[in-house]
């Protein structure tokens, strides 16, 4: 290294945000998750004993899993290695893996692999990496804010231990500020701030650390020397709504989106989005929970719903951001004030209980199909109506299996189109229940 890169390091470390340059460089400085790093707990021993397993960190933002993944690397002498899940590919998995067997190969020196928001992995993805960290080739720490059981492929749970972090504490997080407010890494003892105003600033990052610390430098500046409660007020009040995107309160407003378009309130659909976006969600999430919403709230009552939803995604994926948002407001407005009908999701419902308890049911003779002249003879598709053969191109008959002969899976409601589906299903059950039966015609 020369002086022109160490005084350009010098300089990005004076310029790094204070929740960066506030980050620990040892075990003893880390805040929090004391179920995981306490005297005795599994990833304290794990450290001490240079025994780290792959691990997934599981939790919300802002609860120390990046730091982690690094004082580990750096406790038991392991190379570090990064990958964005969102930026990285195949690629960049193969690239670093063959530098993890360099690196072993010429100095016996394990490689770390961090995988940062790994939930993002497709399964091509995880099926690259899988086999490196069979062999041990990379311990892998992957971080997510997503529970793994339902984003990584059980292949890969398997070869990993999951560790839950949560949310800190307010005198976690007060012990945080403080140190950062005293520390020659932070704010140098330069600023005063009041103890109500941390209160205020620690209530207002919801458990998350980087958002306290991000909020103690915006306060800081904002107040010179001193801040007390209304200087934090002051600074954080067009930050406020990025707080509320950590945890169990990012599930609670997609439950208060989800449940509002349900409940037709167009008003109330409109801001829980918009919480969401300003909170720095992913519209693509909000866009698939829509798509969701289509077919299970909205359903048949209105068939173009899921078009609309459909249609505002992929507008969304060729103008971006902040364009983006009008196809997602337009869909939001649709969903919300489109006629609802769950009859979709019920009767999926109802058939996969039926498919459950009866099992695999013979298909009946008439409705299989007969390529041979054994099959043919064996009277398989035998009695076959084709309906187009009949007048409306419809010809009453069985289709189900006979053990479920007469079972009705779907109840369509009287809501917008369904209204004209449900009129059709009974004009059809009419005609199938009062047809004249012929012998033999059960096959």
């Amino acid at each position: 290294m020369d002086l022109f890169d160490h005084a350009s390091r010098k300089d990005e470390a004076t310029l790094a945000p204070l929740a960066e340059r506030m980050r620990p460089t040892r075990l003893e400085e880390f805040v929090g998750q004391e179920h995981l790093t306490g005297e005795g707990r599994f990833l304290r021993r794990a450290i001490q004993q240079d025994q780290v397993p792959s691990i997934i960190l599981w939790g919300p933002p802002g609860t120390g899993k990046t730091t982690l993944a690094h004082l580990i690397a750096h406790s038991t002498g392991a190379a570090f290695e990064s990958l964005s899940a969102v930026l990285s590919g195949v690629k960049e998995i193969r690239e670093t893996v063959a530098r993890a067997q360099e690196r072993w190969k010429m100095r016996r020196q394990r490689t770390l692999l961090f995988v940062d928001e790994i939930h993002r992995f497709n399964k091509g993805q995880q099926d690259a990496l899988l086999p490196h960290v069979e062999k041990g080739t990379v311990t892998l720490i992957g971080a997510t804010t997503e529970n793994p059981s339902f984003e990584l492929n059980a292949a890969l749970l398997s070869r990993a231990r999951v560790v839950t972090l949560r949310g800190l504490e307010e005198e976690e997080l007060v012990a945080l500020l403080r140190r950062a407010v005293e520390s020659p890494r932070g704010l140098a003892g330069k600023v005063r701030v009041d103890d109500e105003a941390l209160t205020f600033l620690v209530q207002a990052s919801g458990g998350d650390a980087r958002k306290a610390l991000t909020a103690l430098e915006a306060a800081a500046a904002h107040g010179g020397g001193r801040v007390d409660k209304a200087i934090a007020e002051e600074a954080l009040q067009h930050k406020a709504l990025l707080y509320d995107k950590a945890g169990e309160e990012h599930y609670n407003v997609v439950s208060a989106f989800i449940k509002s378009m349900r409940g037709s309130d167009v008003d109330a659909a409109l801001y829980w989005m918009t919480r969401m976006l300003e909170a720095g969600e992913d519209p693509v999430f909000i866009f698939r929970r829509m798509v969701i919403f289509a077919s299970e709230d909205v359903g048949n009552a209105d068939p173009r719903a899921l078009g609309v939803a459909v249609d505002a995604l992929r507008a969304f994926e060729l103008v971006g951001l902040p364009e983006g948002t009008l196809p997602l407001t337009q869909a939001v407005t649709y969903l919300a004030l489109a006629p609802k009908s769950n009859a979709v999701i019920s009767a999926y419902a109802a058939v996969r209980a039926a498919v459950t308890e009866g099992g695999a049911l013979p298909v009946p003779a008439h409705l299989r199909n007969a390529p041979t002249k054994l099959m043919k003879s064996l009277g398989y598709g035998a009695g076959y109506k084709y309906p187009h053969n009949f007048e409306g191109n419809y010809v009453p008959e069985d289709y189900l299996p006979s053990a479920l002969k007469g079972r009705r899976f779907y109840t369509p409601t009287r809501n917008g189109f369904e209204r004209e589906l449900a009129e059709r299903y009974e004009e059809l059950q009419r005609q199938l229940e009062g047809r004249t039966r012929e012998p033999g015609e059960e096959g």
